[in-house]
């Protein structure tokens, strides 16, 4: 986080989607003091928005609009298309650096996959354009990087439960409007089934791929392994849409290559940056999806060992998806970026 008062190169920035996932960009850019000289908000059509307080004139986005840019930040909520595909590349173009929410270039060699906390030194390589991970990788690389480096990791399962915000307003509201009417009847226009006190194992659709899995569930596998640096690590993922409106909750069950007891874990977590561990379940303290929204780090508990396999441990963890999970990792990105001089400003 930059300080006020330090004198620093500032930037042109431009802020691409004003959906949830920009509207918090919005909010954090300015929470964090980030050294831009303008903020430019773009979108599909003009229009004025008030975000935090501020009025924001957004302007229609074409190929033009990153003249003078220095940094662009992609701002689509999960699964969006259309912005990054369209404008990203030409942006970089123009000299613009490209940080992107979407997913359509994750996996792309030429695009560092980016957890500042994780791996910030993949992005000496990087061609101009930067992607933000999957919000529910985010917070399960985030977790278990630091393990990783210690005792090695040999194999990864993860259930997630995911909120509703990933998805965007629409789903938010869909949930609101089925809650408000339970008893009633409702049909479900977002998700193939009501979303209110249920939940269901489907988010994105199936793939070829991975036969039996659905793109959530591919999307943590493989960018769990471009992430480690370790692309024939085994990752098995079933990933849930849950009725809760922000933060994802994950249950984490991973081996290693050496022992690692839970009380080690515990260590080295708590002297992990971007992590808080809570973790005394005696007193029912672990971190629960309402207590962790609107928080910046990633929250663990129920930090045990498995012994049914050797060297295995289960993890709880959870964060809020719209922040760490999309908004604030991209952000970070981009500080992180200054930081390495890796970004001209003026």
């Amino acid at each position: 986080m930059f300080q006020k008062g330090i004198t620093m190169k500032k930037f042109n920035v431009a802020v691409v989607g004003v959906g949830v996932v920009g509207t918090e960009m919005l909010k954090i850019l300015r929470e964090r003091n980030f050294p831009a000289r303008d903020i430019k908000v773009l979108a599909t059509r003009a229009r004025t928005e008030e975000i935090g307080g501020c009025q924001y004139q957004v302007e229609p986005t074409t190929v033009e609009s990153f003249e003078d840019v220095e940094i662009a930040f992609f701002a689509g909520t999960e699964g969006a298309k259309g912005a990054s595909r369209q404008f990203g590349w030409p942006a970089v173009e123009k000299g613009t650096i490209v940080i992107d929410n979407g997913d359509d270039y994750r996996l792309d060699p030429r695009v560092p996959l980016v957890i500042p906390e994780v791996n910030a030194e993949h992005l000496k390589k990087h061609q101009g354009f930067i992607s933000n991970p999957n919000c529910s990788t985010i917070q399960l690389a985030m977790a278990l990087a630091p393990l990783h480096r210690r005792a090695g990791i040999k194999r990864v399962i993860v259930s997630t439960y995911q909120s509703v915000s990933g998805t965007g307003r629409a789903a938010i509201e869909e949930l609101k409007a089925q809650t408000k009417a339970i008893g009633k009847e409702t049909k479900a226009e977002v998700y193939p089934h009501k979303i209110a006190f249920n939940l269901f194992p489907e988010i994105g659709s199936l793939t070829d791929e991975f036969p039996g899995y659905y793109r959530e569930e591919v999307k943590t596998i493989k960018e769990m392994r471009k992430i480690l640096g370790k692309p024939e690590l085994p990752v098995s993922a079933t990933c849930v849409r849950v009725p809760v409106f922000i933060s994802h909750a994950e249950a984490v069950n991973v081996q290693f290559e050496e022992e690692l007891s839970a009380g080690e874990a515990r260590d080295i977590l708590r002297v992990s940056p971007g992590l808080k561990v809570l973790d005394e379940p005696r007193k029912s303290l672990y971190p629960v999806p309402l207590e962790v929204a609107g928080k910046d780090d990633v929250y663990i508990g129920r930090i045990r060992e498995d012994h049914s396999a050797p060297h295995c441990l289960n993890l709880w963890v959870v964060g809020d998806n719209i922040r760490k999970g999309a908004a604030l990792n991209a952000v970070q990105i981009a500080e992180e970026m200054i930081k390495q001089g890796l970004i001209s400003g003026s």
